[in-house]
């Protein structure tokens, strides 16, 4: 918005018509003028005007009226209204109605000026607020997050539909499935998108200094308190707060989360006094919490008082049909991060991606084409790039033909009898262990576990 905004100045008296036009005029700005306010009206169909200077006292239609009418059509259009001093409660009237601001007659140069350029610099920082907050949906909202499948669409319907409230929520999911990502697509969507979203990971810190961390402390509340800070609870006030890893939290500081969400007060370490806070709580843990809370590790009633609506992200391997879109994306950015050029990935290579069974989910995709891309030596990324060692020939539904185990079972244990079957099977796929986790039927995650439960061993 600059000095040159068109404004539409709207007065049945010609006299303060004029001179309310001449003095915008002087002051650089773009002025049409009416003399009633249906004329007005007329002119405010056909074109944009940044601000309406409106007389309230005029024929046929007053001021608040036409104020009204423009805001039914266009609810961001700035309206000043003009009035007497014996009419001021009626342009308070009109700031219900939807006015920006008044001025009374008889005014100033210098108040119509004032009056007219905050008016412009509202507008401005509105239109401004809004840039941002569609910038923030681009990069952070629900439509940023991939995702076609049936249990991925279903998730997005909830999150938006929660994302417009203040309720708590909680997100679980197993590491890696982009808990996060969602927790952010929340506040981004919400009504508190233009505050703070403030991240507190319940797993790296324990004791005085999370529950310092969370509500702040006071001088000298601990060695190495040599001033008082406040906690990222208060950080976010009119935000969100979002407590990562929640399960991890030690039980001596569930009961004041707890109360911090019902009462919506903190209290800082060492200290006596409580302050108000305005937050909204979203919570992800890749932990079962009913579990936890069957063990006595987390609090039944703080369980439910974050769980208000619960969104399970569901593990990569449930949503296959979305890993070719997970994975264009993840070579565009892989490429662009590393400045190469990559044409995209072969049938093959994208089949091998569509079996694995992904125990790190989508950021374990995303680190396997993220190495592929840097690895690989030709424009168009293949099997070989992605596979964690030698590719196995044979088709992937068909388990390769063995040679008879080289080892007797006989005075053998079971489990020397498994570590032996399981080394004889590395060895056959060439080392590759998501190929050996397929063919021994078993997950990659006891796979990786049962090696180096071995080399412990060892």
């Amino acid at each position: 918005m600059t000095a040159s905004a068109s404004i539409l100045v709207v007065d049945d008296e010609r006299g303060v018509r004029t001179l309310s036009a001449d003095i915008l005029r002087r002051a650089g700005y773009q002025v049409d003028t009416a003399d009633s306010a249906p004329v007005a009206l007329g002119m405010f169909n056909k074109g944009e005007y940044d601000v309406v200077l409106a007389d309230i006292k005029m024929p046929a239609m007053d001021g608040i009226e036409l104020c009204r009418r423009m805001l039914a059509d266009r609810p961001d259009q700035v309206v000043i209204l003009v009035t007497g001093y014996p009419s001021i409660d009626t342009a308070v009237r009109g700031m219900k109605e939807g006015a920006r601001d008044y001025i009374t007659k008889p005014f100033t140069p210098d108040e119509i000026r004032l009056v007219v350029a905050r008016a412009l610099k509202e507008r401005r920082l509105a239109e401004e607020n809004e840039r941002l907050r569609r910038d923030l949906r681009s990069k952070h909202g629900l439509d940023s997050i991939v995702g076609v499948s049936p249990a991925m669409r279903k998730l997005f319907e909830t999150a938006r539909k929660v994302a417009r409230s203040d309720t708590t929520v909680l997100v679980q999911g197993e590491s890696g499935t982009g808990k996060e990502l969602f927790a952010r697509a929340i506040h981004v969507h919400s009504l508190r998108a233009a505050r703070s979203f403030v991240t507190v990971n319940c797993g790296s810190l324990v004791g005085t200094l999370l529950e310092s961390e969370l509500f702040g402390h006071v001088r000298g509340a601990f060695t190495g308190a040599h001033a008082s800070k406040m906690g990222l609870v208060s950080t976010a006030d009119k935000g969100t707060l979002f407590l990562d890893e929640v399960g991890e939290l030690a039980l001596d500081l569930q009961p004041k989360l707890l109360r911090m969400l019902q009462e919506g007060e903190v209290k800082p370490v060492g200290g006596l006094e409580t302050r108000r806070v305005d937050v909204r709580v979203v919570a992800a843990t890749n932990r079962e919490l009913t579990e936890a809370v069957e063990e006595g590790r987390f609090r039944e009633d703080l369980f439910y008082r974050l769980n208000v609506v619960g969104l399970r992200v569901p593990p990569l391997r449930e949503r296959r049909e979305d890993i070719p879109l997970l994975v264009d994306r993840f070579l565009r950015a892989s490429a662009l991060k590393a400045r190469k050029r990559i044409e995209g990935i072969t049938d093959g290579a994208l089949e091998h991606l569509r079996a694995q069974p992904w125990p790190g989910n989508v950021r374990e995709l995303e680190n396997v084409m993220e190495r592929a891309v840097i690895l690989s030596s030709d424009p168009v990324i293949d099997v070989a790039d992605v596979a964690d060692g030698p590719v196995d020939p044979a088709p992937a539904d068909e388990a390769p033909r063995l040679a008879p185990p080289p080892y007797p079972f006989e005075g053998q244990s079971l489990e020397e009898v498994e570590r032996h079957h399981i080394e004889h099977m590395l060895q056959e796929v060439g080392g590759q262990k998501t190929r050996a986790a397929e063919v021994l039927g078993i997950n990659r995650t006891t796979l990786w576990k049962k090696l180096r439960q071995y080399e412990e061993d060892a």
